[in-house]
């Protein structure tokens, strides 16, 4: 969860002063190694949920504050967004039924959260991305108020020097601007513990990392972003990118971004990792210290390595190393950071239990992994995974040859997990259901991302509406199973009835309905080409950009039937070829993404058009059309507004409107 009492600071005293503490807890902790100062002979296993807060339209819900307000249980915190919610696990010792606790104490806690949470009018949903959230809720308006989070995108922001430009390809692309680190709370998980002695650290991290690909393959839930279908666990690539801070501008130079899988085996020691990161990231934020480390070991305590944790927590390692406490013994554990929140409670334990027995399995098969497979192969099996969840090949151990995700996890892992878990005394029922629950899964193929991608072809088979409404839906069946608590290769789809599309409409935005994949002309092209595109794409307004995408006119398809039939009315076909310009309107109506979707309808009525351009940041990023809204238009601007005259003209598009730059009605 991280310190909040924090700063980002450009005082130069103030960096070296907090590097210089860095650096005597590098140092203490080496000590403390050397001395054999940690606890040892017990292994824990730990996690910590992250969850998403929603409407009653199943959108992004900022209410996170409310949400704590009544809340008594202290593990409960607050993430990066006000429609993020967090919290811990109590730890326990790995053995017996610690895999059956860990999922009634998660459920448990889950509960007590959706009680607070629908207290203060929202819902809670666990998903790696939400289906549902959009760039305007992504505001820092809906950053949560912490003097961490603030400090935090003051500082990656400075680095970056500028908006980010995220891209991520799958069966669709995504290429968009933003310009602060919200994207990042786009982002939840289900963070696995596991508890190492610093003798025997660098086995067990270096396993961590083989079986990040199979563990996170089995476990894809994260597939959609602002409705495109990218990776199976868009996470991995959506994070990075969200607090990458390197400069495309610097030829070849190797760097590391600081969300990352790492840059080779670890040879000997946990050490090994807080050096390397120290080393390639620098500071960005800053505590008020006054801890001496040896001091307090001198006087036989145990130091909280404050400046330490705290530049750990601003480094992202999947497998990230931690150092922590419990009873007043230091420990060190492997953070599996690699897992998506959700789909249930189950679904998570079962995920963990498969990581837990692969580690331990694979540690009681090899003395070094690192014999068996190059790290490069190891990285590229994780990549793989990200991609293309169980459709991955992967490179494996022995022999290092190429095998399908689905039947290396059924003929290889599993058992080897059952081993694992075995040989660490969790009990066998336990061992039966959650690697069943991985087994099923793997079986059928229906991971949580596959229920999404599935969910969302069969709406669209069956001709369900609007792709917001289709998403709308997929979300509100996501709640309600997850409720139920069946594991998700049981789900049935998603169906359309699962939403109320005129309940929700009313509170939407114009970037819930706006089509983005446009046919567009220059205005120095013949008009006889915007013909062609209305005929072949079946569209009745083309928008006229410039070379740097900005909306500079519209074209409908009543002003092309007035220009055709004057055209064929002077008969002069050997009339040079006239430019769009002359039959555009010039400045159209815009609106901007997040535009309420009723003051679109109204805008729409008021100027009697049928189209409205979209604009983000002067570049055109979409268009709505009255057939858009038709079915439900009149009973929403019924219900929201009391008389037309009282709508407001927005004030977000390229231009106003003047006589003459409105279409008919009907257009």
């Amino acid at each position: 969860m991280g310190q909040h009492d924090v700063q980002q600071t450009t005082d130069e005293e103030a960096l070296r002063a907090f590097t210089r503490h860095l650096i005597q807890d590098v140092r203490a902790l080496e000590y403390m190694i050397a001395q054999g100062r940690f606890e040892t002979g017990t292994r824990r296993v730990g996690a910590e949920q992250e969850l998403f807060l929603v409407d009653d339209r199943w959108q992004p819900a900022p209410i996170v504050e409310d949400v704590l307000s009544g809340v008594e249980d202290e593990r409960l915190v607050t993430e990066l967004t006000r429609f993020n919610l967090e919290f811990n696990m109590a730890p326990t010792g790995f053995g017996g039924a610690c895999l059956r606790e860990m999922e009634a104490d998660l459920s448990d806690t889950l509960d007590y959260a959706r009680e607070k949470v629908r207290t203060a009018g929202g819902e809670l949903v666990l998903t790696g991305i939400l289906p549902t959230v959009h760039l305007s809720d992504l505001g820092l308006e809906n950053l949560t108020p912490s003097p961490r989070y603030y400090a935090l995108n003051d500082a990656l922001m400075n680095l970056r020097g500028g908006p980010a430009q995220f891209q991520i390809r799958g069966v669709d692309e995504l290429f968009v601007k933003h310009d602060s680190i919200m994207l990042e709370g786009v982002n939840t998980s289900f963070q696995t513990h596991f508890q190492v002695e610093p003798d025997e650290f660098a086995r067990f991290y270096n396993i961590a990392q083989v079986v990040a690909a199979p563990c996170l393959a089995a476990a894809t839930n994260s597939p959609l972003l602002f409705g495109k279908r990218l990776w199976r666990e868009t996470r991995i690539a959506l994070f990075q990118q969200a607090v990458d801070t390197r400069s495309s501008n610097l030829y070849l130079r190797e760097m590391s971004p600081r969300v990352h899988f790492g840059t080779g085996w670890v040879e000997d020691s946990v050490m090994e990792i807080f050096k390397e990161d120290i080393s390639r990231f620098h500071v960005i934020l800053t505590t008020e210290l006054g801890e001496d480390p040896f001091e307090v070991l001198q006087h036989g305590g145990v130091p909280d390595l404050q400046a330490l944790q705290l530049h750990n927590g601003t480094v992202y390692r999947w497998n990230r190393p931690c150092y922590g406490m419990t009873d007043g013994e230091p420990h060190l554990r492997i953070e599996n950071r690699i897992l998506p929140s959700g789909p249930t409670p189950a679904d998570e334990v079962a995920n963990a239990a498969f990581w837990f027995g692969l580690v331990s399995g694979l540690a009681e098969r090899y003395d070094d992994v690192r014999e068996v497979i190059n790290f490069p192969r190891v990285k590229s099996n994780f990549v793989a995974a990200a991609r293309e969840g169980l459709a991955s090949q992967f490179t494996w151990l022995e022999g290092q040859k190429q095998m399908p995700a689905h039947r290396l996890i059924l003929e290889d892992l599993l058992p080897t997990a059952e081993n694992g878990l075995r040989s660490s005394g969790v009990d066998e029922d336990d061992i039966d259901r959650y690697l069943g629950i991985i087994e099923k899964r793997v079986e059928t193929g229906q991971t949580g991302s596959q229920w999404q991608l599935d969910s969302l072809d069969a709406m669209e088979e069956r001709g369900g509406g609007k792709r917001a409404d289709r998403l709308t839906s997929l979300v509100a069946a996501m709640a309600e199973r997850q409720q139920q608590g069946a594991p998700v290769h049981e789900w049935p789809l998603a169906e359309m009835s699962e939403g109320d599309a005129r309940q929700r409409m009313d509170h939407t935005r114009v970037e819930h309905y706006m089509a983005t994949d446009l046919f567009t002309v220059h205005e120095d092209e013949p008009v006889e080409f915007v013909a062609c595109l209305m005929d072949w794409q079946r569209i009745r307004q083309v928008l006229v950009e410039d070379e740097q995408h900005r909306l500079v006119g519209l074209v409908s398809h009543r002003s092309l039937l007035r220009y055709l039939a004057e055209r064929n009315a002077d008969r002069d076909r050997e009339a040079a070829p006239v430019p769009v310009r002359e039959v555009m309107v010039e400045d159209p109506v815009s609106v901007s993404p997040d535009l309420p979707t009723v003051e679109a309808i109204a805008l729409m009525r008021k100027h009697q058009i049928g189209a409205l351009p979209v604009v983000r940041e002067d570049q055109l990023v979409g268009i709505v059309t009255e057939r858009d809204f038709v079915e439900i238009a009149s009973q929403l601007l019924d219900d929201s507004f009391e008389g037309e005259e009282d709508v407001a003209l927005p004030n977000a598009g390229s231009g106003s409107v003047s006589d003459g730059a409105t279409s008919p009605p009907g257009e």
